[in-house]
């Protein structure tokens, strides 16, 4: 599994090739080989490919575990004021009161 690339939305290595294109099982990412240029734009985007800005409210897609903690964030919470980080795969939210990074493929706007 050496030739296929990383996903370029969430950086997983646990993508493959469906014939006509790469998917990425853990963000549902799908693209094709010629999409690497395009994929090297700084713009942070959500797992749809929407940009995301400052203060956006977005949705959680999947069921996420907190590391180092016993909570887990349900799919379907809605985080309200984002803040983008300079990692453009990544932002800082807060919630239940707790401040959290997350992955922006695990989001939708």
């Amino acid at each position: 599994m050496g030739d296929t690339p990383n996903c370029p939305a969430c950086s997983m290595e646990n993508t493959y090739f469906d014939g006509t294109m790469f998917i990425c099982p853990d963000c549902f990412h799908e693209w094709t080989g010629e999409a690497k240029a395009e994929s090297d734009d700084m713009t942070p985007r959500d797992s749809n490919g929407a940009e995301l800005q400052d203060g956006d409210a977005v949705t959680v897609i999947k069921d996420l575990k907190v590391k180092g903690s016993s909570m887990v964030i349900k799919r379907g919470t809605k985080v309200r004021s984002i803040r983008l980080t300079e990692e453009p795969t990544e932002v800082d939210c807060k919630i239940d009161g707790s401040s959290i990074v997350l992955k922006t493929c695990f989001l939708k706007k």
